[in-house]
């Protein structure tokens, strides 16, 4: 696993983990995998689940290489919004696999959730509907603020409540032996929600007080259990030449994928 997560909690107001990348050359091949339209077989990877090397397809290789390539003249904020969705699905593998997480979206700046997590208890009921919100920004309290916040109240009102079971319904169709009408029939939706915001930051926000300034109003936006509320932070001191450097160590990746299938 290529990122190292170390758990923290703010008093009542927030709890989740910190990321440390401590692998770069692993993350980027299991980013250029999932750019290859192979994100099952990274899965089967996290979960030590063996299985044969897939091949790509077509011109699978020359549509991850576009993905991965910001054309002259041009931001990069899709392509490094992009990859920290990825690095964000990766995380919460790590921190639960035993639940089920929806595979990171492939087009850029798709309407929908950034990501989906059911957790069951243990009669096999979804006790969590985990709701994401990634976000690779220079402004880490200004989007949380006038990005995370809103999206969160209108979720936590019922917005998109059709879209969230069709999410929902979907991610239970991999699971084997349920009754996946009956599941959903019996969940407490108002209860059931959770949010889950990662975000990168600098080093105003990698103390606890700092993360305390970060998710303020946090619980006002998302109220009840400090368990319905999680933050992911991951610090990187210059975030467009970092992601450049991993996205470089991507596109190489993908040219050895490449030349070892010719």
């Amino acid at each position: 696993m290529p990122i190292q997560l170390t758990p923290i909690i703010h008093k009542s107001l927030v709890h989740g983990y910190t990321w440390e990348v401590i692998d770069e050359q692993l993350l980027a091949e299991h980013i250029a995998r999932v750019a290859l339209g192979q994100a099952r077989h990274v899965a089967k990877i996290l979960l030590n689940i063996g299985a044969a090397l897939p091949v790509p397809i077509d011109d699978a290789w020359a549509a991850a290489v576009k993905m991965l390539t910001v054309p002259p003249g041009t931001d990069p904020w899709h392509r490094d919004g992009w990859m920290f969705q990825v690095m964000s699905w990766l995380s919460a593998y790590k921190a639960g696999p035993d639940s089920l997480i929806n595979t990171p979206q492939m087009i850029f700046a798709q309407k929908g959730f950034d990501g989906i997590q059911l957790d069951f208890d243990a009669m096999g009921n979804i006790s969590a509907v985990v709701i994401f919100e990634d976000k690779a920004t220079d402004n880490p309290r200004a989007t949380i603020r006038d990005d995370v916040w809103p999206e969160f109240e209108e979720y936590e009102s019922g917005g998109d409540a059709n879209v969230l079971v069709a999410e929902v319904t979907g991610l239970l169709e991999k699971r084997q032996g349920i009754d996946v009408d009956d599941v959903v029939r019996r969940v407490i939706w108002k209860d059931a929600r959770h949010f889950r915001v990662s975000i990168t930051v600098g080093d105003t926000h990698t103390t606890d007080s700092g993360r305390g300034r970060l998710f303020k109003d946090y619980d006002t936006k998302v109220p009840g259990d400090v368990k319905r509320r999680r933050g992911e932070t991951f610090y990187v001191n210059d975030l467009r030449a970092w992601m450049d450097s991993i996205a470089g160590k991507v596109l190489s990746h993908i040219a050895a994928l490449k030349a070892a299938h010719v």
